[in-house]
């Protein structure tokens, strides 16, 4: 078998962007994850470095489904998102 080094080094670049890219495109999935009420909690749901992070005091409590807009919180909702969307980013590799 013969391997093309330009091919293989190419490919070796997009998946060492996979995780920065997922998590890019989770974000917005999150924030439409979390209940919206005034808005405050979606607008405080950032990416902090290689994280989404929902930065706010209530936010495990919203997490563990005390709100009846997601009553399944939005880490699990997010993190099922996140499958679909690596999946069909290393396809495109």
């Amino acid at each position: 078998m013969k391997v093309n080094d330009d091919i293989f080094e190419k490919r070796m670049r997009k998946l060492d962007k996979l995780p920065k890219n997922v998590l890019r495109e989770a974000l917005p999935k999150m924030r439409s994850n979390t209940p919206k009420d005034k808005g405050y909690a979606r607008s405080q749901t950032k990416m902090v470095g290689n994280k989404l992070k929902a930065d706010y005091p209530y936010a495990g409590a919203l997490d563990a489904g005390s709100s009846k807009q997601a009553p399944k919180g939005f880490t699990e909702p997010t993190i099922e998102d996140m499958d679909k969307i690596a999946e069909r980013l290393v396809k495109r590799i």
